[in-house]
């Protein structure tokens, strides 16, 4: 037994303490104790205890009695539901139970089956044909016409013949249970619309909307490679050094250097300095010995 969490008077004489339960997989629970004086007594007794759940304890859920477990759809090959006794959808066959059909022909034979759907059972399955295909479904607020109008609606006998039947179309509601005002796309009666569009749509009218031609963007020319040399220009080699001549790498357009950037002519054997002037060629050891030497007019 844990803290105290409170006490509440039963009567003037009596009051229930209320305490934790510490006990292992009770958690939420409350031991409840009821002790009692009589008037002008000075001791208290203690009547009773017990282990009761609190608001948060985990506890079972109602019970419910199993025949009401079983709900629509649970019923498997070989289970046996038999109804239950006294069910008020039912009543024994040769009773009047306000059908025309049944009664007319249990007058006439005298038979009849020893239950038949009361008028109570008529209304609840009335109520749950009503809903998935009735008149208010999607599909029948957009069916051109209703199942009573259908050819391929065979209507149920007996009180529920004026408002329900089942459909007989492989691309319809085939086999269902449906209202006479519902109703779907594969009616009997259905006919092709003229002209373009679909059987639900109208036309498309592309008259509302305003053509706008847009031209292609343009394609910008490519970039010349990298190390591409010019169309009739000549390969030649770069003096590394001041002074120093190169050698050339291969003829030079004189023509082309000198429309380009207007330079004189290149003279044979003569290079491209880095500034584009010519470089003479370097003197062997023999015309350096020969040649003169520079004057102060040089």
């Amino acid at each position: 037994m844990g803290a105290h969490l409170g006490v509440s008077s039963e009567d003037e004489a009596a009051a229930t303490h209320r305490f934790e339960a510490t006990l292992p997989g009770y958690r939420g629970w409350q031991w409840a104790v009821v002790v009692a004086a009589a008037p002008g007594d000075e001791r208290v007794t203690v009547s009773e205890s017990a282990l009761l759940p609190g608001p948060d304890a985990l506890v079972a859920p109602d019970f419910v009695p199993w025949e009401q477990r079983v709900r629509p759809g649970d019923l498997g090959p070989g289970d046996l539901l038999p109804p239950t006794e006294n069910d008020p959808r039912l009543v024994p066959g040769y009773v009047l139970n306000g059908d025309p059909a049944v009664d007319e022909v249990a007058r006439d034979i005298g038979l009849g089956r020893p239950k038949v759907l009361s008028p109570e059972g008529r209304e609840e399955a009335a109520e749950r044909w009503f809903g998935e295909f009735g008149p208010g479904a999607e599909m029948a607020r957009a069916a051109p016409s209703t199942c009573g109008l259908c050819g391929f609606f065979l209507p149920l006998a007996g009180a529920m013949r004026a408002a329900f039947g089942v459909c007989g179309n492989v691309m319809g509601a085939d086999g269902r249970v449906v209202h006479t005002r519902y109703g779907c796309g594969a009616h009997s009666d259905t006919e092709l619309p003229s002209g373009g569009g679909s059987a639900r749509y109208e036309a498309y009218d592309d008259a509302a909307v305003e053509v706008v031609t847009i031209a292609p963007p343009v394609a910008a020319a490519p970039e010349p490679e990298a190390g591409a040399a010019e169309p009739g220009a000549g390969t030649v080699a770069v003096a590394a050094e001041p002074g120093v001549a190169a050698e050339a790498a291969a003829p030079v357009d004189s023509a082309a250097e000198a429309d380009a950037g207007g330079s004189a002519p290149v003279a044979e054997g003569e290079s491209i300095a880095a500034d584009g002037s010519a470089v003479a060629p370097a003197l062997t050891p023999d015309e350096a010995e020969a040649a003169p030497e520079p004057g102060p007019w040089s």
